[in-house]
C-alpha cells in the first residue's frame, strides 16, 4: 500500500493493484490548492471546508460520507461514526472514521475525532494495523489525547495528521509535542510525502512523520518502504 499525505487530513491511499481512495480533501483556504487528483473514491469525515473539498478529485469518483460498507475496486471501506468533541457532539457534531482494508492491511483514518473510543467502538473496529490520527488539538484530539487514542487501538504504525505545517492556515498545534511524547517508539521522520507499507514490514510501535506533498516532487524518486 502506498500512502501519500497532502497535508492536514488528506491522504491518497493506493493499493498494489492501483485502486485508490482520497481522504478528507481540503479547500484552498487551508493553504494549498488540491486539484485533479486521480482516485476511485473520496471519503469525507464531515462537512467542514477543510475536510470535504471533493472538487480536488479528477473526474467523478464515488463520494463516501456515511456509515456502512463500501468497495472501491479491491479496497474495502467501513465507515464508523464518532464525535467531534467531548460533549457527545453537542459542540461540533459528529464525524466519520473510515477503516480501509488494503493489500491485507487494516488502516483507520480517524477523521476529526475529538473524544476517546468506547469499548463498543473498539470492538466494532477491531484490529488496526495503521492509524492516521489527528494531533493538533483545538478542534480534535490534542497530542496527549492522540497518544491515548492510539494506545487503545494498539496499531503497529501511527501517522499523525491534522497539525500545523509551514503552509497551513489552520490554527492548530504542530507535531513537536506529539513526537516528544512517543520517544519510546521508533520514530521515522521521513522528510517525504509518501511511504510504502507492506504486511511483512509492519513491525510494531512505529511513528511515521510525513511532509505534505508538493507538485514539484518527481514520481520517479525513491520512496520509503517501511
Amino acid at each position: 500500500m502506498k500512502i501519500r499525505w497532502y497535508g492536514h487530513s488528506c491522504f491518497l491511499l493506493t493499493s498494489e493493484n492501483g485502486d485508490s481512495v482520497l481522504t478528507d480533501p481540503f479547500a484552498p483556504e487551508v493553504g494549498a490548492r488540491l486539484h485533479d487528483i486521480e482516485c476511485g473514491a473520496v471519503t469525507v469525515s464531515h462537512g467542514h471546508f477543510d475536510h470535504c473539498y471533493t472538487a480536488a478529485a479528477a473526474g467523478e469518483p464515488v463520494v463516501i460520507d456515511g456509515a456502512g460498507e463500501y468497495d472501491v475496486g479491491g479496497i474495502h471501506v467501513i465507515g464508523f461514526p464518532a464525535f467531534h468533541d467531548k460533549e457527545q457532539g453537542r459542540k461540533r457534531g459528529k464525524v466519520m472514521m473510515y477503516l480501509f482494508e488494503i493489500d491485507g492491511i487494516r488502516l483507520l483514518h480517524a477523521g476529526d475525532v475529538g473524544d476517546q473510543l468506547t469499548k463498543e467502538q473498539l470492538s466494532e473496529i477491531g484490529v488496526v494495523d495503521v492509524l492516521l490520527v489527528p494531533i493538533g488539538g483545538k478542534y480534535t484530539l490534542d497530542y496527549m489525547e492522540a497518544r491515548e487514542f492510539a494506545n487503545s487501538l494498539k496499531p503497529s504504525v501511527v501517522i499523525p495528521m491534522h497539525y500545523k505545517t509551514p503552509n497551513s492556515t489552520i490554527d492548530v498545534d504542530d507535531c513537536s509535542n506529539f513526537v516528544s511524547t512517543v520517544q519510546d517508539c521508533k520514530i521515522h521522520k521521513l522528510n517525504d510525502s509518501e511511504v510504502f507499507i507492506y504486511q511483512y514490514t509492519l513491525g510494531e510501535d512505529r511513528v511515521l512523520v510525513l511532509d505534505p506533498y508538493k507538485e514539484t516532487e518527481s514520481e520517479d524518486q525513491v520512496r520509503f518502504e517501511l
